[in-house]
């Protein structure tokens, strides 16, 4: 079994979650089983698919899960760009938690395509 807390990617999407949680607490209140919810959702799933798939026996499942990571880090981002749009979070949140997608997306992707190639 690995020991994900020792992985970067891990560390980075646990820090971007914390931050979404941050930053969705001034949602407004209609947003809260909204948008809020969601962003959070989409937030914390890149971890947690990161956890459950490094408990996995091989490298191949431990991929699919570090695929499913990639597809929350996407809904995350567009939700990302949709509270900005709304104004529900400024310039300068929305640039910080745009700049740890894009490192938590290359990560991931690195991760997966090292994953990938272990199966071949």
């Amino acid at each position: 079994m690995r020991e994900i807390r020792k992985y970067e990617v891990f560390k980075k999407s646990h820090k971007l979650a914390l931050d979404v949680y941050r930053v969705t607490a001034t949602f407004p209140q209609m947003e809260v089983y909204g948008l809020a919810a969601q962003t959070r959702r989409a937030a914390y799933s890149i971890p947690m698919n990161l956890a459950e798939g490094s408990a996995r026996e091989g490298a191949k499942e431990f991929a699919q899960f570090v695929n499913i990571a990639i597809g929350s880090c996407e809904e995350l981002r567009y939700q990302l760009f949709l509270a900005k749009d709304l104004s529900y979070i400024g310039e300068k949140d929305y640039r910080l938690l745009e700049q740890g997608y894009e490192s938590i997306k290359r990560m991931l992707t690195q991760l997966y395509k090292k994953l990938r190639t272990a199966n071949s």
